[in-house]
């Protein structure tokens, strides 16, 4: 008799930049075992500049829908639905462009894509089956944010802070916080509530027990 073989459950999860969104992903991550779950980052998915000047690289607005390769983002989450591995791309912060190399990601039963722009194309939130918001108040993000962009990206607190002002701030509020209607769950305070990423990582081992028993 022949497997059955199901079709990944994706999880999306959004929310604006260091609103808690990678730990609230790494907490359900670390939930399940290896084989059953994977995580994709937008981030990785923000176009090749190659082609680019170092300081052009610099002077891109990436608070904005534009600056992510959505349709190669669609067409990878497509094939793991499929259960096809992708080779996701690797994204240098510090160059503000592509690695060469790229990482294979096998399909696993639950797969998460966590990013601030998820929930703004209609094409990528049709394929999400849960749909989170981590929702953070603003003087919390742009202190992670600062933090994060120091200690892991190699830049500047005058350049961290401008570009909070000019294209961060605005993007959260016309492209980030518009979307939040469009979550099933919102989480306050991402990071430290507990209670919901409990009741998320409960959810998800319910689905992955329910899969094992129809096998």
């Amino acid at each position: 008799m022949k497997k059955k073989v199901n079709r990944p459950i994706l999880i999306g999860i959004a929310g604006g930049t260091g609103s808690g969104k990678s730990t609230v992903a790494n907490a359900i991550f670390k939930s399940q075992p290896e084989k059953n779950i994977a995580i994709i980052q937008q981030d990785s998915y923000y176009k090749d500049q190659s082609h680019l000047t170092l300081e052009e690289r610099i002077n891109t607005n990436y608070d904005h829908p534009l600056a992510f390769d959505t349709e190669l983002l669609i067409k990878h989450l497509d094939m793991l639905l499929q259960n096809k591995a992708i080779n996701k791309p690797i994204y240098d912060f510090e160059r503000h462009t592509r690695k060469e190399e790229t990482e294979i990601v096998q399909p696993r039963d639950i797969i998460i894509l966590e990013g601030i722009m998820i929930l703004d194309d209609p094409n990528t939130r049709k394929m999400l089956d849960i749909k989170i918001f981590v929702d953070t108040d603003a003087d919390v993000r742009i202190i992670r944010r600062i933090v994060r962009d120091i200690k892991e990206r190699g830049r500047t607190l005058d350049s961290v802070i401008s570009q909070y002002l000019t294209t961060v701030r605005p993007a959260h509020l016309q492209f980030v916080e518009p979307n939040k209607k469009y979550a099933d769950i919102i989480i306050p305070e991402g990071g430290f509530n507990q209670v919901a990423i409990d009741i998320m990582t409960a959810k998800i081992q319910s689905i992955i027990e329910g899969r094992n028993k129809s096998k």
